[in-house]
C-alpha cells in the first residue's frame, strides 16, 4: 500500500503504504449506441506513481485490453493525495467509455479520512470489475532484533497507513506513521534501516526478503503466499483480527452506458484468467479476482464500512 512529510526521532516508525478503493453507484440506462465502441484509444488512469503495484498491474491490463478491444488502451499515471488526484480526474471525465481508472482500497478509505474531496466516491463512478488481490507482508530491516511479529510487538491515507493503525488497535501498540509518495521511496528507507516496520505488498518485498535485505515478520493475509511460503500469517503469529489484503478494481465515470460496462467486464474476466497470464501473476504474488459490477459495488461498500471504523477509532483526519 500510495502524501506527505516524515516524522523523525520517533521510537518506532511505521510506513504504511497506500492501498486504494472506492464506493460506487449503479450506472444509469445507456443513453447512446455502443455498437461502434471503441472507435478510438481508451485512457486508463493509474492513480499512483510509476513503479508500484498499481502501475505494474495496470500496464499488464492495458496490454491485454489493447489486444482484445482492437484499440490502444493508454495508461496515464496521475499520482497524488493517496490516489485522489487520479480518481477525481476519472470522475470528471466524459461517461463515454473512453476513460477508466484502476483503484485500490484507498478510495474506500478516503470517504471517511478526507472531509473535502473533489468527487463523490459513491455517486461519481460506475463499477466495472474487481480484477486482482495482493497479500501484504510486514517487513523490517535485518538490524531490528525482533525475529517474529510477537517479539516486535513486545518491543514496541492510504490502506497501508490504515493497516498500521489497525495493527496499533489490535496489537495494543503505538507506531508512528511515516507517509510516502510511492513504494520505491518507502522501500529505499526500510532497506537503509531508517524505517523500522513496513506494511507493503508481497510483489515489492519478496525479492528483498529472499536476498536477505529485509526480514519478514508476518503475512497480513488469511493464508500463506506461494511467493513466501515460509512466512507465517498474522493469525498464526497471534493476531487473528488483523488482515489487510490489497485489492484492485476498474471503475468508469458514472453514466457510462451499461453495454460498455458489460463489454469491459467480459474482457477483464477473460484477460485476468487467461492461462498464459497465470505464471506471470503468480510471480507477482497477484491473484486474479474478477467479479460482476454489482458484486464489486457491494464489496467496496463493505470496505468503506471496515475502514470507517478504523479511522474513527484511530481519530484520523487527512485535512
Amino acid at each position: 500500500m500510495a502524501v506527505g512529510g516524515r516524522l523523525l526521532r520517533a521510537p518506532l516508525r511505521l510506513l504504511s503504504l497506500a492501498v486504494l478503493g472506492a464506493a460506487l453507484a449503479p450506472w444509469p440506462a445507456p443513453a447512446q449506441t455502443t455498437a461502434a465502441w471503441p472507435s478510438k484509444p481508451v485512457r486508463f488512469i493509474l492513480p499512483f506513481p510509476p513503479g508500484g503495484g498499481t502501475d505494474i498491474l495496470g500496464r499488464i491490463i492495458a496490454e491485454r485490453l489493447t489486444a482484445s478491444l482492437g484499440q490502444p488502451v493508454v495508461t496515464e499515471n496521475r499520482g497524488g493525495a493517496g490516489g485522489n488526484v487520479g480518481a477525481e480526474a476519472a470522475a470528471r471525465s466524459a461517461p463515454d467509455g473512453y476513460t477508466i481508472v484502476l483503484v485500490a482500497p484507498s478510495l474506500a478509505i478516503s470517504k471517511s479520512l478526507y472531509s473535502k474531496l473533489g468527487y463523490d466516491a459513491v455517486k461519481d463512478f460506475a463499477p466495472v470489475s474487481l480484477v486482482a488481490t495482493v497479500p501484504n507482508v510486514m517487513v523490517t530491516h535485518p538490524s531490528v532484533p525482533a525475529a517474529t511479529l510477537a517479539e516486535f510487538i513486545r518491543g514496541s491515507g492510504t490502506s497501508n497507513h490504515l493497516a498500521g493503525e489497525l495493527f496499533n488497535i489490535v496489537a495494543g501498540v503505538k507506531l508512528v506513521h511515516v507517509p510516502y509518495k510511492g513504494v520505491n521511496l518507502a522501500m529505499n528507507d526500510v532497506l537503509s534501516g531508517q524505517i523500522h516496520l513496513v506494511v507493503i505488498g508481497v510483489p515489492a518485498a519478496a525479492p528483498h526478503i529472499k536476498a536477505g535485505k529485509l526480514k519478514a515478520l508476518a503475512l497480513v493475509a488469511p493464508q500463506r503466499a506461494a511467493a513466501l511460503p515460509e512466512v507465517a500469517t498474522v493469525a498464526e503469529a497471534g493476531l487473528p483480527n488483523f488482515e489487510v489484503t490489497t485489492w484492485y478494481g476498474i471503475l468508469a465515470p458514472a453514466g457510462t452506458p451499461k453495454a460498455i460496462v458489460t463489454r469491459l467486464n467480459a474482457e477483464l474476466v477473460k484477460a485476468m484468467h487467461a492461462p498464459d497470464l497465470k505464471e506471470r501473476l503468480e510471480a507477482m504474488a497477484t491473484d486474479p479476482a474478477t467479479s460482476t459490477p454489482e458484486e464489486f459495488a457491494d464489496y467496496i461498500k463493505k470496505e468503506i464500512a471496515k475502514w470507517e471504523e478504523v479511522v474513527r477509532q484511530a481519530g484520523l483526519k487527512a485535512d
